[in-house]
């Protein structure tokens, strides 16, 4: 149901992904995550197109935190952040972070490969059905994400929506 990958330039970190559908507490977790009682960033799976998305978010991430230089004040909302093309943090929060009336969550945890870590806790907490983070693109709009990232019907012809995502959100640094 979850989906772990270990991060290949930080061989000791993994990343744990989650997927809920049908989330009746999305208000209460978002409380959770800002009193950091939930130790993870809670993502709008919608303006998802895969889990390799998050993933490089979450690699982006922990790569600035280990160099001294995220732009917000801890890693699970610089995945949040990272997630966006743009370098508007409130934005990257709206587009990109869980809602009050949201009814599915995507849960991305950050932890040493090591520790056991207690997904039950994160499930417990949870009012809704888990569903394997491979499901994420059934909830997709590709609408709003093509709208926001800019991608053109040109673009898809010659690779896929994926692909442009993951592109714009790896050089916003540089442009």
């Amino acid at each position: 149901m979850h989906l772990t990958h270990e991060l290949e330039l930080f061989p000791d970190l993994a990343v744990t992904q989650m997927l809920f559908k049908d989330v009746r507490n999305a208000a209460e977790l978002r409380q959770c995550a800002v009193e950091g009682k939930i130790n993870g960033a809670l993502i709008n799976p919608t303006m998802l197109v895969h889990p390799f998305q998050v993933l490089v978010a979450a690699n982006k991430a922990v790569n600035l935190h280990k160099v001294g230089k995220m732009k917000t004040r801890s890693l699970n909302s610089e995945i949040i952040f990272n997630l966006l093309p743009t370098n508007n943090i409130s934005e990257a929060f709206k587009r990109f972070g869980c809602s009050d009336g949201d009814d599915s969550v995507l849960v991305v945890l950050v932890h040493n490969k090591d520790e056991s870590l207690l997904l039950s806790d994160i499930t417990a907490r949870v009012s809704g059905r888990q569903v394997p983070v491979e499901e994420v693109s059934s909830l997709t709009d590709h609408g709003k994400i093509r709208k926001l990232f800019k991608v053109t019907q040109e673009e898809e012809k010659c690779g896929t929506l994926l692909d442009a995502v993951v592109c714009r959100m790896a050089i916003k640094d540089v442009i």
